[in-house]
């Protein structure tokens, strides 16, 4: 297992419940030869990666690198294991499959380390033991666990408040042969790049850290030029589009937003970095979901919102919602005196429009739609917008 989001995080109101997180998006990086400098005691110990705390933690699959020095933290930060990696909720890296040719990664906490501080110190409370408890061992004594080892397989009553990982599916069940060694699968893995998703592959995990290629911060783009802008915007209208109609029937909506949670590959693509903020609606499940949660609260909850977090009612989250706060708070920076008159005119009207949370949801979603009809032609086809150049030559759509 491994805990969670920290205040603000949003709801999650699935039949099977998806977990919520801080994620880096991964993307294309090009090869450098430019690895950090070698280190005499590049040493990463069990602590500082926060694999003492597992089976309350991310996962292993990426530690072996950390531990061959084929993932090194960038040469401003110290090597021994004091590393002040208390401060920040990501750290700039590199990473290399061969010991030769290097690119950027960065290095990412779901959550920081005073919110996973806090959660391992209620887990430990819950059953009566020191703050330096065995996180595992008091999971392993739960009632819920202790129902995972009688399982033959893992059903969505035995998950509420969280969402395992496993190696089998059958019959559309998760094959549980081995509860000992569950994992929380990570919502790039339930919604994944491959199918259309803004949420890339990532790279690994090790402890309490993930480890996914970097990108550019949208705040980043502010200054970009008219056409850039333009095609930013429009993509992240798009994204927010297909978070609230897809053929899955989700509805995956932000409960806050600033630039930093949205980042640019060199390619020009556009992805979400940073899904803290996301919530997950499934249409078909709904309430009802919701009050299994509820029904199912226990020690685990810690690991996903607190033990104290009270989730908010599915019916309370308008359409409109995503719109709003992106209307709001990021766009008009991103677009603001960008483009000649009368278009510049147009689009601060429908950015006041769009991101007027008092307005009716079709208004909003309305005003969304002719802005992105707006920024579309203002786009230009050439090579900096590789993810869709040359294809947008012969397409008569774009």
């Amino acid at each position: 297992m491994e805990p969670r989001l920290g205040p603000g995080a949003a709801a999650l109101c699935l039949g099977w419940p998806a977990q919520l997180l801080w994620v880096s998006a991964l993307g294309s990086a090009v090869s450098s030869p430019a690895p950090p400098s070698p280190r005499t005691s590049y040493s990463l110990g069990r602590t500082v990666l926060g694999l003492d705390k597992c089976n309350a933690c991310i996962g292993t699959s990426i530690c072996k690198k950390f531990f061959k020095e084929e993932i090194r933290f960038d040469s401003w930060l110290a090597t021994h294991v004091e590393l002040p990696l208390g401060y920040l909720p990501s750290y700039p890296a590199n990473y290399s499959d061969d010991s030769k040719t290097w690119r950027p990664v960065e290095i990412s906490r779901l959550v920081s380390k005073h919110q996973h501080e806090i959660s391992d110190r209620r887990i430990c409370a819950s059953a009566a033991a020191p703050k330096t408890c065995s996180i595992e061992r008091v999971l392993r004594k739960t009632g819920r666990f202790q129902k995972w080892l009688q399982a033959k397989r893992l059903t969505p009553d035995l998950v509420q408040n969280l969402f395992l990982k496993k190696k089998k599916k059958i019959e559309g069940r998760m094959d549980l042969t081995d509860a000992g060694t569950s994992e929380l699968l990570l919502p790039w893995q339930i919604f994944p790049g491959a199918e259309g998703w803004p949420l890339p592959k990532y790279l690994g995990s090790c402890g309490r850290f993930l480890v996914s290629t970097s990108t550019s911060p949208l705040q980043e783009f502010y200054a970009a030029p008219p056409d850039q802008a333009a095609d930013l915007a429009h993509q992240l209208l798009r994204i927010l589009e297909s978070l609230r109609n897809n053929d899955l029937n989700y509805f995956l909506y932000f409960t806050h937003v600033d630039a930093s949670m949205f980042g640019i590959f060199n390619n020009g693509h556009l992805f979400i970095r940073d899904a803290s903020a996301l919530g997950v609606i499934d249409r078909q499940e709904g309430s009802q979901a919701a009050a299994r949660a509820a029904e199912n609260k226990d020690i685990f909850s810690c690991l996903v919102t607190g033990c104290q977090a009270e989730l908010p009612s599915c019916d309370s989250i308008p359409e409109k919602q995503s719109l709003v706060l992106v209307c709001r708070q990021v766009l008009p920076q991103l677009l603001q005196g960008k483009f000649p008159s009368p278009v510049q005119e147009q689009i601060d009207v429908l950015l006041a429009k769009c991101g007027e949370g008092a307005r009716p949801d079709p208004e909003v979603l309305e005003a969304a739609s002719q802005l992105k009809s707006i920024l579309r032609p203002l786009r230009t086809c050439d090579p900096r917008f590789a993810y869709r150049y040359p294809d947008c030559r012969y397409n008569d759509k774009f």
